[in-house]
């Protein structure tokens, strides 16, 4: 268990593609929240909640946070994370991405090196919302959605060093564990691999 590790779980987004709050879905008998909450707590000792609708998510009995600022996307969600957090390093975590794995995580928390995010490629694609975010950055996060018109991730990532983690190019990687289910179609696909290949 990681002590010195916040996770934080963001929660945030309208789900608008979806139609309806994608985070309370199930798989099986329990809510995708459910099931990321449960991952989390298995690997670090302390779990945060991050969404604008905190009364959504009473039953997980863990700490619940809004956004400081709102309607501003996930750095938003980051942002109040960190405010939240009593440590120098945190893990940041989507709702939504429940293909994830413990040994994934694991990999990315003990990728040894000095920069203050540390995020993997997969899917083509920088992997903003599953990685580690050092307190640090809070002043710059702070500065981009006060004074800028785009708050993207991507806009803090242009401001500091990134370690990028070629994900894929490890041997217990699995397609699709970053697909994050925005579509009804996405839900769908993640309910057949998950048939497919039960844990």
């Amino acid at each position: 268990m990681n002590k010195n590790i916040t996770c934080i779980v963001l929660s945030g987004g309208k789900s608008s593609r979806m139609g309806e709050n994608k985070a309370l879905l199930k798989i099986e008998d329990k809510t995708i929240i459910e099931h990321t909450v449960e991952l989390m707590k298995s690997i670090f000792t302390t779990v945060l909640l991050i969404t604008n609708t905190p009364g959504e998510y009473e039953f997980l009995n863990i700490p619940i946070h809004e956004d400081v600022f709102k309607e501003k996307g996930p750095l938003a969600g980051i942002h109040s994370g960190l405010v939240n957090s009593s440590t120098e390093t945190n893990f940041i975590i989507s709702c939504d991405l429940p293909l994830m794995s413990k040994e994934v995580i694991e990999y990315i928390l003990n990728f040894k090196t000095e920069k203050s995010i540390t995020l993997c490629k997969a899917d083509d694609y920088i992997q903003q919302l599953a990685g580690v975010y050092s307190k640090s950055l809070f002043p710059i996060i702070e500065s981009i959605l006060t004074t800028e018109k785009k708050h993207s991730v991507y806009s803090l990532l242009d401001k500091t060093d990134s370690e990028i983690i070629e994900i894929e190019e490890l041997g217990f990687y699995k397609k699709d564990m970053f697909l994050n289910m925005n579509r009804p179609e996405d839900y769908k696909k993640i309910l057949t691999i998950i048939n497919q290949h039960p844990k």
